[in-house]
């Protein structure tokens, strides 16, 4: 069975940067209070009408096919990881075809938030090992600003989060030994409940007011309410100690879980690049698995978490700046919302 591999990679952010000093105008927070808890100093925004998950996708998949030494024709299969997608549906996999002018391919969106770069890549890595696609092109972008809360209400999930996309085009290696060695996929969502965004969902008819003459509670319901709106109800959720609790286990378990799949040790790892939720977490798994400081690689004090996009970004500003070579054994690992956690190991 032939193995896959990166053969372009590319990545794409506003050019809008806010501070931690520019949300400190909007909400009752400064530089010192961010960057201590999420070691966060700016972040990126889109433009609220020119750009969306979608227009920024394309962009870093632009990047990414041409490094790969094809075109978007060439292009046969789409996956699109984002939890912030243009539309509530249809999903941004077919508005990335359209815009980029593709052949009718297929297009899947996976919406795993923050591993969902990791989980398209592994679906892309069984597609090009039996055969099925020769160009996938893997796309993670997020467009958090447009509904973040800018008040001092919200100012524990606001301050983390930023835009921007990362996409990658997997390809068939005969090299031995090159490409993706593994991918590892895991979820429990026995506490989905402490990192979510409860509404739209069609759970949401609980919150209908009762009316004289509406049909039947238990078959209609609305869609988003006024109350849901001015209490907060359908904004962003996240009970952080908790979520740090969980990621610090699982992060490590899921690297170690590669690395033993491929008879390896943390030694072995010339790259550790994970999702950059928080920079404490990031650090504290460094120092678990007995990393120096060159073998891992964050920017999440310049764009914030960029969910499905932090993974592909990170790695894309890694690479660009001479920090992967051919040969090099490279680590990606994220852990999000629901619980999902996943971990790839790459030969570069």
């Amino acid at each position: 069975m032939q193995s896959s591999k990166i053969a372009g990679i590319g990545y794409y952010v506003p050019k809008n940067v806010y501070t931690n000093n520019d949300l400190s105008k909007f909400m009752d927070t400064n530089d010192e209070w961010i960057q201590e808890r999420t070691g966060i100093k700016e972040r990126r925004f889109a433009d609220r009408l020119e750009e969306t998950t979608t227009t920024m996708g394309v962009e870093a998949a632009k990047i990414a096919i041409e490094r790969a030494g094809i075109t978007a024709q060439d292009v046969d299969f789409i996956i699109f990881a984002t939890l912030s997608p243009d539309y509530y549906f249809p999903g941004c996999g077919v508005l990335l075809q359209r815009e980029m002018k593709m052949k009718e391919v297929g297009a899947l969106d996976v919406r795993n938030q923050c591993s969902g770069f990791l989980y398209a890549l592994s679906i892309a890595d069984q597609f090009i090992k039996t055969g099925m696609y020769k160009n996938i092109l893997v796309v993670g972008s997020e467009k958090h600003s447009f509904a973040m809360d800018f008040e001092t209400r919200s100012r524990n999930v606001s301050v983390i989060f930023g835009d921007g996309a990362g996409a990658v085009v997997l390809q068939p290696t005969q090299k031995e030994g090159q490409g993706i060695l593994s991918t590892h996929l895991h979820s429990d969502g026995a506490d989905a409940e402490i990192l979510a965004m409860f509404y739209p969902g069609s759970h949401a008819n609980k919150w209908m007011p009762e009316k004289p003459g509406y049909p039947d509670q238990e078959l209609g319901g609305l869609f988003m309410t006024t109350e849901q709106l001015e209490s907060g109800a359908a904004l962003p959720y996240m009970d952080g100690p908790a979520v740090f609790k969980k990621a610090v286990v699982k992060f490590p378990e899921v690297i170690k879980e590669a690395l033993k799949a491929n008879d390896l040790t943390a030694k072995d790892i010339d790259l550790l690049v994970p999702h950059q939720a928080n920079l404490r977490i990031s650090q504290y798994v460094q120092q678990l698995l007995g990393l120096k400081d060159d073998q891992v690689f964050n920017n999440i004090q310049k764009y914030g978490n960029t969910t499905a996009a932090s993974v592909p970004i990170a790695l894309c500003e890694a690479w660009e700046a001479g920090k992967i070579a051919e040969g090099d054994l490279v680590c990606l690992a994220a852990f999000g919302s629901g619980f999902t956690w996943a971990s790839a190991l790459i030969r570069w």
